[in-house]
């Protein structure tokens, strides 16, 4: 219980006093209940700090992470069975700042939490060094995230290091920083996180930040600076050597795909960080918006699908696109772990197409109810192993051993007809490209990936015929943050 107060209270203090920052209209300085000179005392407090930052995290991923990592991109079709919630307009690209899918407030306010964290707990006194080190490397790794996060869907973004305690215009709206200069912080953020990490151990459940997902983050960001930075040889070299270090923790491709996602078989060694969602803890996330409600499945359904959907649930608004579920073979396990479609029978006996579901987050069931709680999971290992790939190929070197092993689990026993044998640097490419889409569809990576590949205007339909109009790369920032945050300009193209 008084863990539970900790957590509460910290997540209050944070988010009042962020929430100042994103109003300059009062002059007067937020009042608050919480106040940092009675908080920030022992251990305890900065545990309980450090879990209200987590809290804010699974805010983020319930949908928002989706939608900026994936919504935009070919995977999803948009409100095929029932209504769109205006989430089409992702898929369809057609954003502007009345509809720019998700702001930003709700990373600030993690980034601020982690602030607090950096500024405050170094003066704490804790039972080992060892433990205010991993307290410190999560803030700093969680702060990286959150505007690696940020600077890929806005590009320039306000650079806040300070917390936000109390209202001062001149710490609190401030303009865009260069992306540069961002990837500068997200790089220097992840050094000293590094630093400090004690071990590679992973801790809690494989839902905190450990060594081996800040390595796993740190090569994602530097292969992206390596493609849209121009960081060339360098920048691939270090994603390289830190998917080498990923590999030296505690981390395995388990052998049946589908058991990755399970929702009781959470914390499995292929996990490196997953945003923890359980029972009475959290609300439904993203997947609820993938499955199907009872009054939607077809009476004249043959039962081995039935079966499969089990107790229906979720309202279906997102269904998995023929250009995604055709690039699947049958015999690839990955199919139908990922997506089941689903058929009507006429009275003759013809089959004809309904709809799909995705099927990577199915939750639990309790009480005959669905809920859609399984985790989140931001970087496991088969993800790595795609992204050491990835920079091999970019210096040169074979990528084939771990697209293999990638391919070794999803195709068992027919393997040997689906080998990867190493091409042309483009046909390798174009060949990681893809098995990213088959090995991670629907877990928020796609959108991003397509991006760093060069590939988003020729592989998304709503973007082919839009080539030369990079702003869309980018997402607008809503009318809303321009209009708390005056000194923010709008991205060029959505004016």
């Amino acid at each position: 219980m008084k863990l539970s107060r900790k957590i509460l209270s910290i997540t209050l203090l944070s988010g009042l006093l962020f929430s100042s920052s994103c109003s300059d209209m009062l002059d007067v300085e937020p009042t608050s209940i919480i106040s940092n000179a009675s908080f920030w005392k022992t251990e305890d407090d900065a545990n309980g700090a450090l879990a209200g930052m987590y809290v804010k995290l699974r805010n983020e991923a319930q949908l928002n992470l989706f939608q900026l990592g994936e919504g935009r991109s070919e995977t999803m079709e948009w409100g095929r069975l029932v209504g769109t919630l205006d989430y089409d307009r992702l898929y369809l690209n057609t954003l502007d700042a009345t509809f720019a899918g998700p702001s930003w407030i709700g990373f600030y306010s993690t980034v601020n939490a982690a602030n607090l964290i950096i500024k405050y707990v170094p003066n704490i006194t804790f039972r080992t060094e060892a433990a205010k080190n991993t307290v410190l490397a999560q803030a700093y790794t969680m702060r990286a995230y959150m505007y690696f996060v940020m600077v890929r869907s806005w590009g320039d973004v306000p650079l806040r290091t300070e917390p936000t305690e109390g209202y001062s215009a001149e710490t609190t709206s401030l303009g865009r920083a260069p992306k540069e200069q961002v990837f500068q912080l997200i790089k220097e953020d992840l050094e000293k996180a590094l630093q400090l990490f004690p071990s590679n151990a992973f801790h809690n459940g494989r839902n905190t930040w450990s060594k081996a997902s800040a390595n796993a983050l740190k090569a994602d960001v530097y292969l992206w600076t390596a493609k849209r930075l121009n960081g060339g040889q360098a920048d691939f070299t270090t994603a390289l050597q830190a998917c080498n270090e990923v590999q030296t923790a505690d981390v395995e491709l388990l052998p049946n795909f589908a058991n990755v996602f399970a929702y009781t078989n959470k914390a499995n060694k292929e996990i490196l960080m997953a945003v923890r969602f359980q029972q009475l803890e959290s609300n439904n996330n993203y997947f609820e918006n993938m499955y199907i409600p009872a009054s939607l499945v077809p009476a004249t359904t043959d039962q081995a699908t039935k079966d499969v959907i089990g107790v229906p649930g979720g309202n279906i608004v997102w269904t998995p696109s023929p250009l995604v579920r055709n690039q699947f073979t049958p015999d690839d396990q990955r199919r139908n772990a990922s997506f089941l479609e689903i058929y009507t029978t006429n009275a003759s006996g013809q089959r004809s197409y309904f709809g799909s579901i995705a099927v990577k987050g199915k939750g639990m069931v309790e009480g005959g109810v669905r809920n859609f709680k399984d985790d989140v999971v931001l970087y496991r290992y088969a993800d790595v192993l795609l992204l050491k790939a990835e920079a091999k190929n970019a210096l040169g070197q074979d990528p084939a051993p771990e697209i293999n092993q990638v391919r070794q689990r999803a195709y068992g026993a027919n393997f040997a007809q689906h080998t990867f044998v190493s091409g042309t640097k483009a046909q390798n490419d174009e060949a990681i490209l893809k098995e990213r889409l088959l090995e991670l569809a629907f877990e928020g990576k796609r959108w991003w990936d397509l991006v760093r590949f060069g590939k988003a205007f020729e592989l998304v339909p709503s973007l082919q015929n839009r080539q030369g109009q990079e702003h869309l790369l980018l997402f607008p920032i809503s009318s809303y943050i321009l209009s708390l945050e005056p000194q923010v300009q709008q991205n060029p193209g959505y004016n």
